[in-house]
């Protein structure tokens, strides 16, 4: 596929757990070609180059996955603004409660959605792996609805002290 083809299937099908963006997308693209990992499977002039893994990259591929996982430090603006709670006061607080609530709803919406779409499609054996990632996306999501409830009490108890 394309490079913006390879960014949109990302969005589309990982998007709930990673991403990419165009600027990393193609000077990889250049790179795994360069160390024929991918090759160009089409390139007209009228339309953007193609690419498809190679045997070698298909090798590389399982060996990459087969390496632990690279933890990454988390970054949380919710929190972060949480965090200095007593400067942003209650309302702003709330707010942000209520905004994750919210989205953990969405998240949850769309969840099922891409459920619903691998279990009415063609069954492969990717389904059963497809489906931990939803998973996993539902099962934080749901941990994130119900932290933001509960925080929401903890705000009227320091509201109703004051």
């Amino acid at each position: 596929m394309s490079g913006y083809a390879l960014r949109q299937a990302i969005s589309d099908v990982l998007g709930h757990f990673w991403s990419e963006s165009f600027g990393q997308i193609y000077p990889t693209l250049a790179e795994l070609r360069a160390d024929g990992l991918v090759e160009v499977a089409q390139a007209d002039k009228d339309s953007k180059p193609k690419f498809a893994i190679t045997e070698r990259g298909l090798e590389h591929l399982r060996a990459r996955l087969s390496e632990p996982p690279q933890s990454e430090r988390p970054r949380n603006g919710t929190l972060l603004r949480l965090f200095f709670g007593r400067r942003l006061g209650l309302d702003g607080c709330r707010d942000l409660l209520e905004q994750a609530r919210r989205q953990a709803v969405e998240q949850l919406a769309g969840f099922e959605a891409i459920r619903r779409e691998i279990q009415a499609g063609e069954p492969t054996g990717d389904h059963p792996f497809f489906l931990l990632t939803v998973s996993s996306g539902e099962h934080a999501a749901r941990a994130t609805a119900a932290w933001a409830e509960e925080s929401l009490l903890v705000l009227d108890r320091i509201e109703n002290q004051s």
